[in-house]
Formats: C-alpha cells, sequence, structure tokens
C-alpha cells in the first residue's frame, strides 16, 4: 500500500503537540532544524505503514526530547549515545501515548523478521554489551539477549532509567567503557552459591543478578566504586591507546544502513515545499489616484480635436439611461433577500407584560402578554472586483465593463464599499528604470512587471469616481472601435498574471477588510483565460539567482500561518486551483467567485475540464449561456459565454419592417432581458 505522506505528517504534528512544518524529503536521515521547528523526514519508500509510524514517532520523540548541544561527543563517539538515547525517548514516547506501543511492538517485530539489525548466523551473546543493548531495547520481545555479570547489569539499568539527556549520556559513558576493556577483564556469568556454600546451581537471571550487584555495593562501601572507574576509564575518545582497537555499535550502523535502504531511488529531486513569497503591496498596486492623474494627462493632450470623444460618449450615456433599470433589480433583489434573511433570523418571546387588547379573551387564550420580535444584525458587505487586461479580452471586454458598471452603480446605490482591480504585466511606473522580481529563495517568483490596477475605487470622490468610469469607457471603446485618440502604454492589453493575481489578494483582503470593517467580502475574479504555472526560487550553479519549474510529482505548497499544505498538480489551470484552496483556508469569510468567459464554441470544451456532463445539461447550458462548475477552488465558478454579457436589450426595428422582423426583434429582446435578470439574480443570491 502507498504511504500517504500527508497524513504522515498529520500525525507527526499530532504526536509533537505543537503545528510543526514537517517535510517529506529524500535524505538519508531525519532532521529536525529547533530555530524554525521543521521535521523533515525521509521518504521511506520501502516501509510499510507500522514500521513508518513506528519511525515518525520515533522521530518525533528526538524532535520532543533530545536537545541540539552535542558537545558530549568529544566524551564518547556518537553511536554509543544512539543506542542509550533510542531507549530514551522511546521510553519518553510510550508513556506519553499508550496508544502508540502497539506502533512500537509491530514495526520492530517486522523489523526483526527482515533481519534488519544483520544478525541471522551471529551469536548475539558473543556480541560487545553495546550491541546486547541495542538490540535488548529494540527487538528484545523478539530475539534472546542474556547480560553476563552484574556490571553488565548495572549498566542496563542505567539506560533503562535514565530520564534526561545527561542521564542518557552519562550511561553511553560507561557503555562506552565497559565496552573498551578486553574480554579477559569482564567477569564470567554469575551464578548463585548451592546450599552447601560452593558455586554452583542455576544462572542468574538478568534481575537476580542486578538485586546482587545493588546489595554488594552497599554492603562494601571499601570497594572501588565502579561508576567512578568507569568514568575516569572514559574521560575521552583522544585519550585512547595506540593500538587499541576502538568498540563500535555493529547493529547501530546496521539500523542506520537499513534505514537509509527504505528511502529507495535517491536520484530524483524528491518532494519540493514551496511558499508564497512576502508582497510588498505598495509596490504591486497602483493606486486609484495615480490611474486618474494619467487618465487626465491623456485627455487633456486630446481636448483640442474637434469631437474627439463624442462617439465614445454618445454609447456610454446611452449605456447608462439603458442601465437603470438593471440596477433597480438588482437593488430590488438585494433588499428582497436582506429582508428574508432578517425574518429568518428573527425571533419572538413575551415580555412579561400583559396585554391589556387581549384581556377580553381570558376564558379560551392563555397568551395574554405582549411579545416582541427581535432582529439579528446583519453583516456588513464588501466587494473586490478583480479583471483580466489580457489581450484576448479585447472583443469582449467592453461588455464586460458594462456589466461591471452595473455592479458599481448598485453598490453605490446600497453603500457598498468596492475595490476594482485589473492584473497586468504592461504597467511600468516612471521611476522604475529596472524589473525587480520578487525573488527568495524555495518561494514563487512573482515577475517585477505584475502590477494590480486599482482602477475604479468606493474610496474615491463620487465625481471623481463617474468621470474615471467615463475615461475607462472610452478606453476600452477605442480597443475594438476606430476612434482619433490613445492611452498611454501603461494601459496596454497584456498577458494574464493571474497566477499572481491571487497571491496578491493575501495582502488586498485584509487591507479592504480592516479600512472598511467589512465581515463579509465578496471576491469576484473574472477572466477569458489561464495563466501558467510559477517558477520556483532557487540558486543557480554560479550562486545566483535562478528559477526552476515546478514538478508535479511529490510538489507542495506550505503555507506556515494555517500549516495547511497542498500537493501541486501538474495541470495548469489546477495550480491556479490549489492556490485559491491555499487563499480559501486563509480568508474563510471571504466568499470567491470565478467568472471564465468563454467563446460559444470553446465553452463546452471548458466545462469538460471539470465535470462530466450529458446531452441534457449540454443542452441545458448552450440554452442558459452560463454553467456553474464545482470543485474548483472557488466558491462559486462560472462559465459564461461572452455572449450573455451583451446587455443591449433595446426594442429596435426599421420602419415599415415585417412582422416576422418585429416578432424576431422582440423575441431576442425578451430574451436578452430574461438573460440579464437571471445572471445578475445568481450575482444577488451570492451576495446578499
Amino acid at each position: 500500500m502507498a504511504i500517504n505522506y500527508e497524513i504522515k505528517s498529520q500525525l507527526a504534528k499530532l504526536l509533537a503537540t505543537e503545528d510543526l512544518v514537517v517535510e517529506h524529503k529524500n535524505v538519508a536521515t531525519a532532521q529536525f532544524n529547533v530555530e524554525h521547528r521543521v521535521l523533515t523526514l525521509p521518504m521511506w519508500k520501502r516501509a510499510s505503514n507500522s514500521v513508518y509510524d513506528m519511525l515518525v514517532g520515533h522521530e518525533v520523540g528526538h524532535a520532543l526530547f533530545t536537545p541540539n548541544d552535542w558537545s558530549f561527543e568529544r566524551k564518547v563517539p556518537q553511536q554509543f549515545v544512539n543506542v542509550t538515547e533510542d531507549a530514551r525517548i522511546e521510553k519518553l514516547m510510550k508513556r506519553k501515548y499508550a496508544g502508540i506501543k502497539k506502533s512500537f511492538y509491530c514495526g520492530y517485530e517486522e523489523l526483526a523478521g527482515q533481519d534488519f539489525f544483520c544478525i541471522d548466523g551471529e551469536d548475539v551473546d558473543n556480541m560487545n554489551l553495546a550491541d546486547r543493548a541495542n538490540l535488548h531495547f529494540k527487538i528484545g520481545q523478539f530475539i534472546d539477549v542474556s547480560f553476563h555479570n552484574f556490571e553488565e547489569s548495572r549498566i542496563i539499568k542505567l539506560i533503562r532509567d535514565a530520564e534526561t539527556f545527561e542521564d542518557a549520556v552519562e550511561a553511553a559513558k560507561q557503555l562506552y567503557a565497559y565496552c573498551k576493556k578486553p574480554k579477559t577483564e569482564s567477569q564470567p556469568i554469575a551464578t548463585p552459591p548451592s546450599q552447601d556454600g560452593q558455586p554452583g546451581g542455576e544462572e542468574m537471571t538478568h534481575e537476580e543478578m542486578l538485586e546482587e550487584a545493588e546489595k554488594r555495593e552497599s554492603e562494601n562501601e571499601a570497594s572501588d566504586d565502579i561508576d567512578e572507574q568507569s568514568s575516569n576509564d572514559s574521560e575521552t575518545v583522544e585519550n585512547t591507546k595506540e593500538g587499541d582497537k576502538e568498540p563500535e555499535v555493529e547493529t547501530d550502523s546496521a539500523f542506520e544502513e537499513g534505514i537509509e535502504d527504505l528511502n529507495g531511488n535517491m536520484s530524483d529531486d524528491g518532494t519540493g515545499y514551496y511558499e508564497i513569497p512576502e508582497i510588498d503591496i505598495n509596490k504591486i498596486v497602483v493606486p486609484f489616484d495615480e490611474i486618474q492623474k494619467k487618465f487626465e494627462w491623456s485627455e487633456d493632450v486630446y481636448a483640442s480635436v474637434e469631437r474627439c470623444f463624442e462617439y465614445a460618449d454618445s454609447e456610454y450615456n446611452k449605456f447608462r439611461k439603458s442601465a437603470s433599470r438593471e440596477i433597480n433589480y438588482l437593488v430590488k433583489e438585494f433588499e428582497c433577500k436582506k429582508s428574508a434573511d432578517a425574518y429568518a433570523r428573527s425571533a419572538t418571546s413575551r415580555t412579561g407584560v400583559l396585554d391589556c387588547s387581549k384581556l377580553h379573551t381570558y376564558k379560551y387564550n392563555e397568551d395574554l402578554f405582549k411579545k416582541v420580535t427581535t432582529l439579528a444584525d446583519g453583516k456588513n458587505h464588501g466587494l473586490i472586483f478583480v479583471l483580466d487586461w489580457l489581450g484576448s479580452m479585447a472583443n469582449s471586454i467592453i461588455d464586460t465593463i458594462k456589466q461591471l458598471y452595473n455592479l458599481i452603480w448598485f453598490c453605490n446605490k446600497c453603500n457598498i464599499p468596492f475595490d476594482v482591480y485589473a492584473f497586468t504585466n504592461s504597467y511600468m511606473r516612471g521611476e522604475e528604470k529596472e524589473i525587480e522580481h520578487i525573488w527568495e529563495e524555495g518561494k514563487f517568483i512573482i515577475d517585477g512587471s505584475f502590477k494590480m490596477m486599482n482602477l475604479l475605487s468606493s474610496n474615491m470622490k463620487r465625481k471623481d469616481l463617474e468621470k474615471q468610469m467615463q475615461s475607462i469607457f472610452r478606453m476600452v471603446f477605442g480597443f475594438r472601435n476606430y476612434v482619433p485618440y490613445n492611452y498611454p502604454a501603461e494601459f496596454s492589453l497584456s498577458g494574464t498574471p493571474l497566477n499572481e493575481a491571487i497571491l496578491s489578494l493575501h495582502k488586498i483582503i485584509p487591507a479592504f477588510n480592516k479600512m472598511h470593517g467589512v465581515q463579509k467580502t465578496h471576491c469576484f475574479v473574472l477572466t477569458d483565460g489561464e495563466a501558467n504555472s510559477l517558477m520556483i526560487a532557487r540558486e543557480n550553479v554560479y550562486g545566483g539567482p535562478g528559477a526552476k519549474h515546478i514538478t508535479a510529482m511529490n510538489s507542495y505548497l506550505r503555507n506556515r500561518k494555517t500549516g495547511y499544505t497542498y500537493q501541486i498538480q501538474y495541470e495548469y489551470y489546477k495550480f491556479t486551483q490549489v492556490l485559491l484552496e491555499n487563499l480559501k483556508q486563509e480568508n474563510k469569510d471571504v466568499n470567491f467567485i470565478g467568472i471564465r468567459l468563454c467563446p460559444p464554441r470553446e465553452m463546452n470544451q471548458f466545462v469538460r475540464r471539470y465535470e462530466i456532463i450529458d446531452d441534457v445539461m449540454a443542452k441545458k447550458m448552450k440554452k442558459d449561456k452560463f454553467y456553474d462548475i464545482k470543485n474548483t477552488g472557488y466558491t462559486s465558478y462560472f462559465a459564461m459565454q461572452t455572449s450573455a454579457l451583451n446587455n443591449d436589450a433595446d426594442f429596435d426595428v426599421e420602419e415599415g419592417a415585417s412582422k416576422a422582423k418585429i416578432k424576431s426583434a422582440f423575441v431576442k429582446n425578451l430574451k436578452t432581458k430574461a438573460l440579464n435578470k437571471k445572471v445578475l439574480g445568481k450575482f444577488i443570491s451570492l451576495v446578499a
């Protein structure tokens, strides 16, 4: 069965009783960064679930109980401390979590059966004490391990009773000193005296030897103290005499090699954990007053051109006059929805005061008290619109702006705060001589040309807002029609930095909520295309800033604030979905609504990326011209035909037209009105 690394990450966090950052990477051994609280675990691809759980428990034990200071290494080799410290931390983990005993038992049982410690065919009794101690505390339940004398039993007890890291180091010192002694100095296996006082009888058990050792120590205080002798023997590793062979813990080496072997093939890059960079919102967002000045400058240039803006302004005034119907419809639906919600939240209760108008009904009515109805307070709403400034929007942007203006006028009537942003990579400020990318090692790269243009805002004065809306209309009207004027290159349509825009919302939304005291924010993202996956910052071979593409295999987006990780998918549109899921998790009170504009011929194909639709659904989608797609990262994601945005519903026919033409124009007029109301009604159901 394949290992689910994210579930194992959650296991490690739960065991650590803190929100550790857990990484699974192709590394030889586990590592724990105390400062940043990052636990890095090997992949252990060949381990079963039982062994994996045991190893996770073991490494979390080190993270919890083993300090970073290993200055003992001058006095005793690390292998010996590994033996004593492993025994200590596993004991503490079993004490802290009673249920983990089963994981350790099953894991070590499996490793013992696989000869993980390479003892098959070896005589365990002839191994040094360190090897036998290691086997005793790890797989002693599955093999026979004996100890030969009182001193060995005492050292084993010292290891078993270690509570602090210092205790474990002291036990390791004495273990190392004992193992350095030649075998001839080791005491023979102790046996209890026979009834006639002569040596003989059955071999003493480990517990009996330990009790006898403690008894002898207490009875003969004048004898040499074993602890002192052991300490004197192990002052430093450097004091070992030339020619003496350093003792080794072969079972510890076998265990480490076996753990590395569980990693499998380590030739690939392994798991990658990537994060969102810190974005300076002041460098990303172009404020509305800066944009306003550029519009004013551009319009002043063409002020002397006769009737320069006449065509665009006539279309704008015509649209604004006709839009009043849609705006009034929106306001009515919004107020009705709010009233219905308020009624649903209403509560009626008795006041305890008699209602004199009901006193005459006392014979048949028990309810003679006045009642009061209370309404729960509604939430303050706010809207953020994020508009794609992509080159392909040229054909549909005028209709998109019209629908956007409907919503802005609706917000003004209902006193709802709003901001309108357009994401682009064409806007360059004069002071930006060179493009500076947002580059942080191991994080997504934000292109230095990316900007969020704050085109419109409820923070603008009403007069300035109306003038700005007219200027924007003139500009987008010129994208599709011939006009005798141009706007600065900063407003040219560009690529689709959609993913960068989503990352910038991590800063924009909290700032918007704080400024307006908003409790419920609705964020609309309107685009007609997808974006490529972002690249990851990493140093190149020369030590300078570089970049790399993300591989979908074992790549994760990590959010340290929420503690969540999200597996990055290979498909570019699913990469955006991961960014949205992360954004939603960090902003739980925000309603994210996506609107994807599709040409009529492409809509069916686009929807099928996410859902399987049958012929009946396809026909309905073609008729409605929009479709609500599920499981996309957005709260709601609407695929909408570009023709559904055209709200020009005027009933215009030529004089003397035939009945058939009049009928056709009338039907088209009714369909357009019905579609507009359906789309706008869907908007209200999401916002109210």
